[in-house]
């Protein structure tokens, strides 16, 4: 930090060095904590959406408590700094907003407190408390507290991150399960008791009646399949949202939205949907976005789909599907691989009976790129239209024939999309499974069947020209492959990109080959893959997978 600046620093860098104290405290610290530095221009964009809420008048009309003030960043700009209050957690800030106060911010010194939101009682001055009397008075008057705006950016820490869910790491002791708000609201927060910033919710929500609530976070709350009990509890209006890049933010790194929500408690309404308006990385309106709340008693998500399609009856399968949570966060980790692994995720064991299902699964969860947009939308329990539409399905199986993880290497390569003559093969394959179920040889069960007729006698599968165009595609990869010396004649898809493109000093597989022609093959497979999977995205959102 200090590398940019001469010490003592000019005078004119003061006041943005005191803003910024935040980067001088060790990266690992705060994300421990959960605490981010808010850019200032959604500082700005969040004022102006709380005055098109409450009215331009807003900030002399209403209180504001900022509950997690951090050094006070949230409440530049606002003007009327009688109505202003602002507590934290550390000392150490309580002293940065007085300093940045001596040097001409707008807020009253005995406004600013140390308190610790999650643990302390409300209690005020006067009795012995932390609370400034006038703030304790406003929180203990139903009346009063409809004028009082909660207005923060709470930490975003939680017990469990993504190593630890994949078994490379573990809970962050004491962050989230070990204050008086977790243990007192356990019940209504249910899993969301992971989440700091659900924990502030719950307890203004609970203690602090009828007031705004004007909050960055996470759209989980509103959207996310574990937090359906913390939905059931916290209820209130959700007047409006806007969201914005999640690494826009200080040392945030994932793609996905940070939503700022202004809810008013007075108004016990369960979140059922909103319109959001979308601001991209520089901050200009990029257009609309519906989030919803998926109720799992009226519509379930894909996983409970793809459970009633388990085969429970086969033993020997032809590879599994790795499942794991419903949304496109988790899509990078679902895949097909020969045998069942030891990571935390939902495998299915994939048959002749239920390669169909599985294959939709798949396609369905793939074909649409994830972006921070669309990070946390659902993936749900399909209509019944898609059982009738035979070019969805066969779509969906030729979009899976040649973007799973399977590998002779492990096992029968089942997934072979040729007969040998078509790649010039110099020995037969030791299965030929997919090629005799597209010629109609494999016999399905109703219910899993690309036809509706009951226990139809098998026919040749039909491919849409996109499909077509998939196969020829691969095709001329594959016999490019098998006019190579030193193969495996019974090499999938995955060993195929292994042979050309070779491994890095870790043993990741390189993205590109040495070999000219063969980067020019998978090329044009991948992008007839991409029309492939542009043509099957309209039925994901028309049969029900997903919502618009």
């Amino acid at each position: 930090f200090w590398a940019k600046y001469l010490r003592p620093p000019k005078e004119e860098y003061w006041d943005y060095i005191i803003e910024r104290r935040d980067m001088l405290v060790p990266q690992d610290v705060r994300e421990r904590k959960g605490s981010f530095f808010t850019p200032q221009r959604w500082v700005e964009l969040s004022q102006r959406y709380i005055a098109e809420v409450l009215g331009e008048n807003w900030q002399d009309e209403y209180y504001v408590w900022d509950c997690a003030a951090g050094t006070g960043n949230l409440l530049i700009g606002l003007t009327n700094k009688y109505n202003i209050y602002a507590s934290t957690l550390d000392k150490a800030d309580v002293d940065v907003i007085r300093d940045r106060i001596e040097n001409g911010a707008n807020l009253l010194e005995n406004h600013v407190f140390q308190f610790d939101f999650l643990n302390d009682e409300f209690l005020p001055k006067a009795k012995g408390g932390k609370l400034p009397d006038k703030l304790f008075e406003i929180i203990s008057d139903e009346e009063k507290s409809k004028k009082l705006i909660v207005y923060i950016n709470p930490p975003y820490a939680e017990a469990g991150d993504s190593k630890q869910r994949t078994g490379t790491g573990k809970n962050k002791d004491g962050v989230s399960n070990a204050n008086k708000t977790v243990k007192t609201y356990k019940l209504m927060l249910g899993k969301a008791s992971n989440e700091l910033f659900t924990q502030f919710l719950i307890r203004i929500h609970c203690e602090i009646q009828r007031c705004k609530i004007a909050n960055f976070a996470k759209l989980k709350a509103l959207c996310a399949s574990n937090f359906g009990v913390f939905r059931e509890n916290f209820r209130a209006k959700l007047e409006k949202l806007f969201v914005i890049p999640a690494d826009t933010f200080d040392n945030v790194h994932g793609q996905f939205p940070i939503g700022f929500h202004v809810w008013d408690t007075d108004k016990k309404q369960k979140f059922e949907s909103i319109s959001a308006d979308v601001y991209d990385k520089d901050g200009n309106l990029s257009g609309e976005k519906v989030f919803y709340f998926y109720d799992d008693n009226k519509k379930g998500r894909i996983n409970q789909w793809l459970r009633k399609h388990n085969d429970t009856k086969t033993l020997q399968g032809i590879g599994y599907l790795m499942a794991d949570a419903p949304d496109f966060q988790n899509n990078r980790v679902v895949n097909i691989q020969n045998k069942k692994g030891i990571r935390h995720g939902i495998y299915v064991l994939i048959t002749t009976t239920n390669l169909i299902p599985a294959c939709i699964y798949f396609a369905v969860r793939k074909v649409i790129p994830e972006n921070w947009l669309n990070d946390r939308d659902q993936f749900l329990f399909p209509n019944d239209y898609w059982k009738s539409d035979i070019e969805f399905k066969t779509d969906c199986f030729t979009y899976t024939l040649f973007n799973n993880n399977i590998s002779a290497k492990h096992g029968t390569n089942h997934w072979i999309p040729f007969i040998e003559s078509e790649v010039n093969s110099r020995e037969k394959f030791n299965s030929n499974l997919m090629t005799d179920f597209i010629a109609g040889k494999v016999k399905l069960e109703k219910e899993n069947s690309l036809f509706e007729e009951e226990r139809t006698k098998p026919r040749p599968l039909s491919f849409s020209p996109q499909a077509l165009a998939v196969f020829d595609a691969g095709r001329e990869l594959w016999k490019y492959y098998h006019s190579q010396k030193n193969i495996d004649v019974n090499a999938s898809f995955y060993d195929i990109r292994e042979f050309f493109q070779g491994r890095n000093d870790t043993g990741k597989m390189n993205n590109k080959s040495n070999d000219e022609k063969y980067n020019e093959l998978i090329g044009n497979l991948r992008q007839e893959l991409k029309f492939l999977a542009k043509k099957i995205e309209p039925k994901v959102y028309e049969y029900g997978f997903l919502m618009r």
